[in-house]
């Protein structure tokens, strides 16, 4: 095997094929038709291959062959350790030198990951901010903490109000005719709360229990289901019950409820006020560390193969795919409600696998250059993170990650670590 760099982001394969390699290629191909070949006087299956090249030539079997000879070559060319393969092979062979008995060479031009040429990573300067919680901040977290308990209880009155929770039956007619997806029994809904078409829940206000109403109005012209789009219906309501949301106190009580180890209120507060802080604290970080990478990157040189890019965007549309068809759409109609077509839609996120690319190799680069690493006791760490976040074993894992991911990933984050330790951030 020859191995050359034709230019930053491809290589050239070369080998020879030996007669005994072709000849291992061609009874291969055999034996994926041998099955199916039929010679009068030979059952069924049971033509051997000379039989076969005697009556039909062999040369039915040279592509099959070739294609498991170009396989065993290719695997030959990701083991060696010239250059990183990032994408599929393009064959360069004259059919006409491929004569059974006689060695002959072909090519893979392969793209291969990209030197990185870096820039200055060390005391980059970037914008930090003040982090810090406010009385404000702990007050909506504590609100957030009450709504959370909440209970629903029936209502002392028997008269809907604005803000009640309503238990009720529904039916909407169309001229007269129930329509899909219009009817329901036991429905729970907040009045007030805007989840119905406009006008449904004000004109509940003031039924009483059992009694039941007829509801007009007129589903709003951009309504998603178009046979109703600006339609006028009825909705036939019955209110079986009445329920109020039951608010707690803050108080001890209240605290102790949590079971967060807290006893008090001031304790709850001083408690929610380092959490808060906390995740600031993280979220600011990340925000600066984001920066810094997107700094070092625009200062390096770096030229990402079409492959990378077209490997990576394409992933990423399988896995918006996946979203849409739990919707039931097809990727083109879901991609359209953000208002692109999907030639916009597949340039801008080219754009972004490409920007994503970039960084990821260059804080590889820098993971190189600081011969920043993972240790063992990194790696066992990482695996008995990811076990109990999916709450399996360590041994199921590996299964599904191997080592060198791990490693990798382990020292992105020493790396990342690495930048932010290194910057210098004004505040």
């Amino acid at each position: 095997m020859k191995v050359e760099r034709i230019n930053e982001n491809t290589a050239k394969y070369t080998f020879e094929v030996t007669p005994e390699e072709f000849e291992h290629g061609l009874a291969h191909a055999y034996e994926l038709i041998k099955k199916d070949v039929e010679i009068k006087g030979f059952r069924k299956g049971h033509v051997t291959q000379k039989q076969y090249e005697s009556k039909f030539g062999d040369k039915g079997l040279y592509e099959d062959a070739l294609n498991h000879v170009f396989g065993h070559k290719f695997n030959e060319a990701l083991e060696d350790q010239t250059f990183r393969i990032v994408g599929e092979p393009e064959i360069d062979l004259d059919i006409t030198t491929v004569i059974r008995g006689e060695s002959f060479t072909f090519s893979f031009i392969i793209p291969i990951k990209p030197d990185v040429t870096l820039g200055n990573y060390k005391g980059v300067e970037v914008d930090g901010e003040e982090i810090a919680v406010t009385d404000e901040e702990v007050d909506s977290k504590i609100d957030q903490d009450l709504t959370k308990k909440e209970v629903l209880k029936d209502k002392e009155g028997d008269t809907l109000e604005e803000g009640d929770t309503a238990i009720f039956d529904f039916k909407g007619l169309k001229d007269g005719v129930a329509f899909e997806g219009g009817t329901a029994e036991n429905y729970q809904l907040v009045i007030g709360s805007g989840q119905f078409i406009p006008g449904f829940e004000e004109q509940m206000i003031g039924m009483k229990v059992n009694e039941e109403r007829s509801i007009n109005l007129s589903f709003p012209e951009d309504y998603h289901a178009e046979d109703l789009a600006g339609q006028a219906v009825v909705f036939e309501v019955k209110l079986w019950e009445i329920k109020v949301k039951i608010r707690p106190e803050l108080n001890d009580q209240f605290v102790r409820s949590l079971d967060l180890g807290l006893n008090t209120v001031k304790e709850y507060k001083e408690h929610l006020r380092k959490d808060l802080l906390t995740a600031k604290e993280a979220e600011e970080r990340a925000r600066v560390t984001d920066a810094i990478v997107l700094q070092v990157t625009e200062d390096s040189v770096v030229k990402v193969p079409q492959a990378m890019i077209d490997y990576e965007t394409e992933q990423y549309k399988q896995n918006l795919e996946t979203q849409a068809k739990q919707y039931g759409l097809d990727l083109e109609t879901y991609i359209s409600f953000s208002g692109q077509t999907m030639e916009q839609f597949t340039e801008q996120v080219n754009k972004q696998s490409e920007l994503r690319l970039q960084q990821m190799l260059v804080i590889e680069a820098i993971m190189k250059q600081e011969e920043i690493d993972a240790t063992d006791e990194e790696v066992a760490k990482k695996y008995e993170e990811i076990a109990t976040q999916y709450n399996i074993s360590v041994a199921e894992v590996k299964k599904y990650i191997d080592e060198h991911s791990i490693k990798l990933e382990v020292g992105f984050t020493k790396t990342l670590d690495f930048l932010y330790e290194n910057a210098k951030i004004v505040k």
